[in-house]
């Protein structure tokens, strides 16, 4: 089962916004971006997810740009001793999506006087 969890997304006068929305625990998966037909966040827009809680941070992308676009974020893995766990030919790490289990808190920071858009993220 996939949750999509949507966010819309209006900013201040200072070009910023925040919003802590709780989501069902499960691995994020990938998040898009949609701006707004006539009002899109300016190209410099930074946009971060993270824990609420632990901080941990899902996604940190700068400069967003006036275009829909989707990402799957993954993280490293790593063994039960902390070693990084790595495709042996190349040295790649290994990566897996990140678990969520906290509510996540979405940040636009320089994204233009009252602009939006609306922020998808997919929890499996």
């Amino acid at each position: 089962m996939v949750d999509i969890v949507k966010v819309a997304i209006t900013t201040n006068g200072s070009g910023a916004f925040s919003s802590t929305v709780a989501v069902p625990s499960g691995a994020f998966v990938q998040y898009r971006y949609v701006p707004h037909a006539s009002t899109p966040l300016d190209t410099g827009a930074d946009l971060d997810i993270t824990g609420a809680t632990t901080g941990f941070v899902y996604a940190n992308q700068d400069d967003i740009g006036t275009s829909a676009f989707s990402k799957a974020p993954r993280i490293a893995t790593h063994d039960v001793a902390g070693v990084a766990s790595l495709y042996a030919a190349a040295g790649e790490p290994v990566e897996a999506a990140a678990f969520v289990g906290e509510p996540l808190t979405v940040t636009i920071a320089n994204g233009g006087d009252t602009l939006s858009g609306t922020l998808y993220m997919w929890i499996a």
